[in-house]
C-alpha cells in the first residue's frame, strides 16, 4: 500500500531538557495518535513522541496537520516540555513528554493531551502532569496549555487519553491513572463543559482497591449522552497478579459512574522475538476502543486464549447495550501460528470495522533481524474479516530499545469519508540515525492491497473457547504483567 511519511528530521536539540540519564534516540518517533475533522474531512491531525529516551518519554511531542487528506503535512509543537518551549508560565517546565493523544469535537475544535514529567517515577524531586492544548484552526496553531493535574514525587500520573464528546461540543473528557508508592493506581478524570475554555478539577472516578492499578483508560461517547471508560485493571493478591479489561459507565457526562463491568480477562503473554526469546515492548496492557454511529462499542486487545497460552493473537469483543454485556472474544488476525500484537480499532461512518496490528509471519531464520509487517482486517459483522497488507516487512530490531524494541504502547487509526487512515510507526532501513518514522496509509487503496495479499478471501474469526489455564500459561502471563509493573514503577527509573 502506498504510504506518506508524516514525521521529519527532528528539530529538537540534545540537552534542551538539561542533564538526563538514559539513551536518547534522536529522530526516533513512536506512539502516534490521529483524528480526522468531522467538519472538514480533508483535515487530519496527528501527534507522536519525538526523540524517544530509553528510560522513559521523549524530548517532546510533535503534532502535524494536513488539509489535503494526508498528502502534505505542516508540523507544529506545543510547549508540553522544555524542549518544545515549556516554561513555568505555560506549565510545560518538565523534562519529557509522552503518551500523545488527540481528539476533535463535532464543531472541528481539536484537543491534544500530554503526559509531561521530570525525574524517575515517585523519586525525590520528580513531577508529572496531564496537560491539554486546543486548536481552532485544524491543528496549525495551538493554545497555551492548561494543566489538568500536576503532582510531585508522591504520585505519578500515567497513560492519559482525551475524548471530545461526539454528541456535544461543550464536553471533552480526559482520563488517566494516578500511581502512588503503595502501587495503587485508580482512574482519574477531568472534563471541560465549555468547549475547552476552562477545565473542572481532576478527581478519581474508579478505585480498583489497595495495591491494584488501572492502565489504558479510554472514553467513548455513546448516542444519547452516556460515556464509557474502558481500561485494564491489574490486581495483585494471593501470590499472583491478574489483568482484566473492565468498563465503567456514566449517564451524566462524568458526574457519577456506575460499578465496573468485566469485558474479558486479559490473558496476553506478551510478544517475544521468535529468534532470541527477548521480549518486545508491545501494547499488551492497553486495549483499543471504538464506537459506531449506532452505539455498538468495540474493544480489541492482545490475548493468548486462542493458542492455549502459546502466543498472543488479536481479540475483539463488542457490546450492543452500552457496555453492560460483551460478546465472546473473536480472533481477528488470520495467521494463528505467529504472534500478532498492538491492535487498534476504528469504525467507519458506513459501519465497517477496521483493526490494525503487527505480526511476524514473514520472519526469517536470520536472528540478526526481525522482519515485521503491519496489517488491517476489515469486517461488517465482527465475525468474519478480510485482511490487507499495509506495510513491511521492516526490521523491528532497529526500533529504539525502551524495555524492548518499541514502536509505541499504541498505534492509531481513523477514517475520513469512505477511507480508513492507518497512522503508525515502522522502522527505517537507513540505520540508527533515523530508526523510526510515522506514516499514514489510505483506505481507498485497500482493494489493491487485498488483490496483492495472499489473504484474498474473508476469514472466519475464531470464537474463543472456554479458557483452560495451564501452569505454563499462568507463569508467562504473570511474567508479562510483572514486566509492566516494573516498567511503571521500577526501583530507580521508568519506561513510559
Amino acid at each position: 500500500m502506498p504510504l506518506v511519511r508524516v514525521s521529519a528530521a527532528s528539530t529538537l536539540t540534545a540537552g534542551c531538557n538539561g542533564a538526563q540519564t538514559g539513551t536518547l534516540f534522536i529522530n526516533a518517533e513512536v506512539e502516534p495518535s490521529v483524528i480526522a475533522n468531522p467538519v472538514s474531512p480533508a483535515n487530519i491531525i496527528g501527534a507522536w513522541q519525538q526523540d524517544r529516551w530509553s528510560n522513559g518519554g521523549a524530548q517532546g511531542l510533535m503534532l502535524a496537520a494536513t488539509f489535503d487528506g494526508g498528502q502534505n503535512w505542516t508540523r507544529a509543537s506545543v510547549p508540553f516540555s522544555r524542549c518544545t518551549g515549556g516554561n513555568t508560565g505555560n506549565g510545560g517546565d518538565l523534562d519529557r513528554a509522552t503518551d500523545p493523544w488527540v481528539s476533535m469535537s463535532p464543531d472541528g475544535i481539536a484537543y491534544a493531551l500530554s503526559l509531561s514529567f521530570s525525574g524517575a517515577t515517585l523519586m525525590p524531586g520528580s513531577a508529572s502532569a496531564m496537560i491539554v492544548s486546543r486548536s481552532a484552526d485544524g491543528g496549525l496553531t495551538w493554545s497555551t496549555p492548561i494543566t489538568l493535574i500536576r503532582d510531585g514525587a508522591q504520585f505519578f500520573n500515567d497513560k492519559g487519553s482525551i475524548t471530545a464528546d461526539s454528541n456535544d461540543a461543550h464536553f471533552v473528557y480526559a482520563v488517566w491513572d494516578r500511581l502512588d508508592a503503595a502501587n495503587n493506581g485508580p482512574s482519574w478524570f477531568a472534563r471541560t463543559i465549555d468547549g475547552g475554555a476552562s477545565w473542572q478539577p481532576a478527581r478519581g472516578i474508579y478505585d480498583p482497591g489497595a495495591g491494584n492499578q488501572t492502565i489504558g483508560n479510554q472514553i467513548v461517547a455513546l448516542p444519547g449522552g452516556a460515556i464509557l471508560n474502558v481500561f485494564t485493571e491489574i490486581d495483585v493478591g494471593g501470590g499472583r497478579v491478574t489483568s482484566t479489561i473492565r468498563a465503567i459507565r456514566s449517564t451524566d457526562h462524568g458526574d457519577t459512574w456506575a460499578a465496573p463491568v468485566t469485558v474479558a480477562d486479559l490473558l496476553a503473554v506478551g510478544t517475544l522475538n521468535p529468534d532470541t526469546g527477548v521480549p518486545v515492548r508491545d501494547g499488551s496492557d492497553v486495549p483499543a476502543l471504538a464506537v459506531d454511529a449506532s452505539g455498538v462499542v468495540y474493544v480489541a486487545w492482545q490475548d493468548a486464549r486462542f493458542s492455549s497460552g502459546q502466543r498472543d493473537a488479536i481479540a475483539l469483543s463488542r457490546s450492543t447495550d452500552g457496555g453492560a454485556t460483551w460478546s465472546t472474544p473473536v480472533r481477528v488476525n488470520s495467521i494463528p501460528a505467529t504472534a500478532a500484537f498492538t491492535p487498534t480499532v476504528h469504525v467507519r461512518s458506513d459501519g465497517v470495522i477496521g483493526v490494525t496490528y503487527y505480526d511476524f509471519r514473514n520472519n526469517t531464520s536470520d536472528s540478526a533481524t526481525l522482519p515485521t509487517d503491519y496489517w488491517i482486517a476489515t469486517s461488517t459483522d465482527a465475525l468474519t474479516f478480510r485482511e490487507a497488507h499495509l506495510s513491511g516487512p521492516f526490521d523491528l530490531d532497529l526500533a529504539p530499545d525502551a524495555g524492548g524494541a518499541f514502536l509505541g504502547d499504541y498505534q492509531a487509526l481513523t477514517s475520513s469519508g469512505g477511507d480508513f487512515l492507518p497512522f503508525f510507526v515502522q522502522t527505517n532501513a537507513g540505520g540508527v540515525g533515523n530508526r523510526t518514522d510515522v506514516f499514514i496509509g489510505f483506505g481507498r487503496m485497500l482493494a489493491a492491497a487485498h488483490a496483492e495479499s495472499a489473504q484474498t478471501g474473508e476469514n472466519a474469526g475464531e470464537i474463543a473457547a472456554p479458557v483452560q489455564m495451564t501452569s505454563d500459561w499462568q507463569r508467562r502471563l504473570q511474567q508479562r504483567i510483572e514486566r509492566r509493573l516494573e516498567q511503571r514503577v521500577p526501583d530507580s527509573t521508568t519506561r513510559h
